[in-house]
């Protein structure tokens, strides 16, 4: 049963999403050459290169069956898609903002507005309209933090991560619109018709993105050390206890923890008498739902 996946063809996820599939095991056979589908080293997916913007509508409409594109983007377009997992990247804000040495200081004052630019006209219209503020919704497709500078709009809407970008065009935050983050998702018709596989590609890469950051943590230990041990671990869960062949006094300790934790945890436990010590890097943590 095959099964396409729109990812976007270029921009800020793009190549995040090229990598994400490939540590999921979805290769590209081809990636030199950039086209609109490239086969994967499953003969039964297919990639197909986009731009993030369309990627909603692409698979609302049944034209891919998956794909990776940002929650503002499916919320821009109302697309009626299956949202199946926060991959976790790609955070950014729908935000007010306007210049700082205007009079508009907070919610309030949007009232007195007339004119704001966006590439987001829906969610910026919804926005005004549950404030209750009529404004002209100037829809732009680029450089919109200028529209306030060349006298085109009194406010803008537009995404950011950091705000760095707005204050270096001189302006203010005024409120939030709508949190984004880059998500999967799947054709609601594909996901009925599809499941087992459109699952076991969800699975392979919230595995990926489970294992960032973590380590396998390998040791042996004297067993009346065992407890000291146990608590000196900051695991996912308690950690595996194993005998060891041949040892009576031994066992082996297991356990997954984060790789920000590594270097205080060794120190305890090399002090606790922990031997053999092995700190191994993880590919992925697969958890059912």
């Amino acid at each position: 049963m095959q099964i396409r996946i729109a990812i976007p063809s270029k921009g800020r996820i793009s190549e995040p999403s090229v990598n994400l599939l490939e540590k999921a095991g979805i290769g590209l056979v081809d990636n030199s050459n950039r086209k609109l589908f490239s086969k994967t080293f499953d003969s039964d997916i297919d990639v197909m290169f986009t731009r993030a913007a369309d990627i909603p509508d692409y698979v609302a409409d049944g034209a891919a069956d998956m794909g990776i594109t940002g929650k503002d983007l499916i919320a821009e377009r109302d697309a009626d898609v299956e949202i199946l997992y926060d991959l976790g990247f790609g955070k950014t804000r729908l935000v007010i903002a306007a210049p700082e040495d205007s009079d508009i200081q907070s919610v309030e004052d949007l009232k007195n507005i007339k004119t704001v630019a966006t590439e987001f006209p829906f969610l910026t219209s919804q926005y005004f309209k549950q404030k209750g503020i009529d404004v002209k919704i100037l829809a732009l497709t680029g450089a919109t933090e200028v529209a306030p500078l060349i006298g085109v709009a009194d406010v803008i809407s537009d995404l950011t991560s950091t705000g760095t970008t707005l204050k270096t065009n001189h302006l203010r935050e005024i409120d939030t619109i709508f949190e984004s983050s880059i998500v999967l998702i799947a054709n609601k018709d594909s996901f009925k018709e599809k499941t087992t596989k459109i699952n076991e590609i969800k699975l392979g890469i919230s595995g990926v993105l489970h294992a960032e950051g973590k380590k396998l943590l390998m040791i042996n230990v004297e067993k009346d050390k065992l407890e000291e041990i146990k608590a000196a671990i900051p695991g996912m869960g308690g950690p595996t206890i194993s005998e060891i062949y041949g040892d009576d006094e031994l066992v082996a300790v297991n356990s997954v923890i984060s790789e920000r934790d590594v270097f205080i945890t060794l120190n305890k436990l090399r002090k606790l008498g922990a031997k053999d010590i092995l700190v191994v890097p993880i590919e992925r943590i697969l958890q059912d739902y």
